[in-house]
């Protein structure tokens, strides 16, 4: 009789166990400053976030390998790591450019995670030339100590459930968020952010992993309509800070306003954020599992937000070559971290994937892409430096299109997985797997193998 009285009471606390409420989010705000050859961190801010952590507990470990940098949080008494992500950033674009051997600047940035039990390590690691993590900085952390902000976030708009497929812990969760929409325009947004998550899910495998998918949204609500494009004198205070000519660069827009875009992030259940920009010039960026930027009124906008999402969500390495970038590359050829660029086509790190008989590297139609390309370039930075109307680029972007399709798609290995050289912004050293992909050019190949493949192992990591 104890026996049969007993066993209903394990199995009571069992389920009590289940039901037990998530921790909530832990925030360290940090800065990240220095130049081409250094850099160094500093504290800001700790910050409890209002909603619990929205991710599987028991996937607190990052398996992915993806990021130029990572981190830990590991408990100080035993040294076991409680949970791990990689991620890039933009102090590691920014030291590749020009202007970083000149010049130091400070940059802030956050790490989320499951607010621990008890006093943590974290240890925030970087990539070396050989791809190993090194630990640059760490510090620890009391998840008790009085002084961690928990002051209500700013006004930030109600939350839109774009699509609920179930509980955060057993779904991606990936947030829209709107910056320079006034009050006003709220419901343009709200009619922007839906068609672009449908554009999203007409790309293979997001189309296959729908329901493994929580879309949310918000919009806070913008003084004046629109955001700042510095090279055309247009300069407004938004909610989230985001700007074009990031880098110099007039198409790349980002925010630099860590805190205000963390503060208002906070307020929805996330774990990948896409920020579309009330703006009709095209436009936009992302950086790994820290945010992604769309312009939502240009005409490529479905391209421009799936392209930007792959940067974001899966560590993807832009393919294309031929168009003006800030960033540069090691005249050496590092084995990138990114899995669909590789250095070495003979030995791919998506060699499991290769086409049979296929040779390596593979041949195609480079001469006469980059032939064309280049023309393109030139009509494109004219358009610009006249400040002519959006209605020719996008005129502009409609004939490259057409021109890729047809070249691209009709190529003795179009079809077939290999080693195509050309990516990573460079026309020789770096090959890509297919001839043709979302994150290639803007026509309507959809993504190459190497990214479906790195997708669907980040969608695994994160959904039930």
């Amino acid at each position: 009789m104890l026996r049969l009285a007993f066993r209903p009471l394990l199995l009571s606390l069992a389920a009590l166990a289940c039901l037990a409420a998530p921790p909530r989010t832990l925030r360290v705000d940090y800065g990240h400053t220095g130049d081409a050859a250094s850099e160094h961190f500093g504290l800001d801010r700790v910050v409890l976030e209002p909603l619990p952590w929205p991710g599987d507990l028991a996937k607190a470990i990052d398996t992915s390998n993806l990021g130029k940098y990572c981190f830990e949080v590991a408990d100080l008494a035993t040294g076991r790591v409680l949970y791990s992500r990689g991620f890039a950033s933009i102090f590691g674009e920014w030291e590749t450019t020009d202007e970083a051997k000149a010049l130091n600047r400070s940059f802030s940035e956050s790490l989320r995670f499951p607010r621990p039990e008890g006093p943590v390590r974290i240890l925030l690691k970087k990539r070396d030339a050989r791809n190993a993590f090194k630990v640059l900085w760490t510090f620890d952390l009391d998840p008790r100590d009085p002084l961690i902000e928990q002051a209500p976030s700013p006004e930030a708009g109600g939350l839109i459930a774009l699509q609920k497929s179930g509980e955060p812990a057993d779904k991606v969760d990936v947030l829209i968020l709107g910056d320079g929409y006034t009050a006003a325009e709220r419901g343009k947004f709200e009619r922007q952010a839906r068609t672009v998550m449908e554009r999203l899910f007409e790309q293979s495998p997001f189309k296959e992993h729908r329901q493994d998918f929580n879309i949310w949204a918000l919009c806070p609500p913008s003084a004046e309509s629109g955001v700042s494009r510095p090279s055309t004198g247009v300069h407004k205070r938004t909610p989230l800070g985001t700007t074009f000519d990031a880098f110099g660069s007039e198409r790349y827009v980002l925010t630099f306003d860590n805190r205000a875009f963390r503060d208002i992030a906070a307020q929805a259940p996330y774990e990948f954020v896409e920020i579309l920009v009330n703006a009709e010039t095209y436009g936009g960026g992302g950086i790994h599992n820290l945010y992604s930027t769309a312009a939502a009124g240009n005409s490529t906008v479905g391209y421009l937000f799936v392209h930007e999402f792959g940067h974001h969500f899966a560590g993807l390495a832009d393919e294309y070559y031929t168009s003006d970038v800030a960033v540069t590359n090691s005249p050496s050829r590092p084995e990138p971290w990114e899995p669909n660029a590789t250095a070495d086509p003979r030995n791919p790190k998506w060699k499991g994937l290769l086409s049979p008989g296929v040779p390596l590297p593979t041949p195609w139609k480079k001469d006469e892409f980059e032939a064309h390309s280049l023309a393109y370039q030139k009509e494109r930075r004219a358009i610009r430096a006249a400040n002519r109307p959006e209605a020719e680029m996008d005129a502009l972007f409609a004939r490259e299109k057409v021109f890729d399709t047809n070249l691209l798609g009709t190529d003795t290995y179009g079809k077939q997985v290999g080693a195509f050289e050309g990516a990573n912004y460079e026309a020789k050293g770096y090959f890509r797997s297919q001839e043709d992909c979302i994150m290639f050019s803007r026509d309507d190949g959809g993504f190459c193998a190497a990214c479906r493949a790195a997708i669907e192992r980040v969608i695994r990591q994160y959904a039930k």
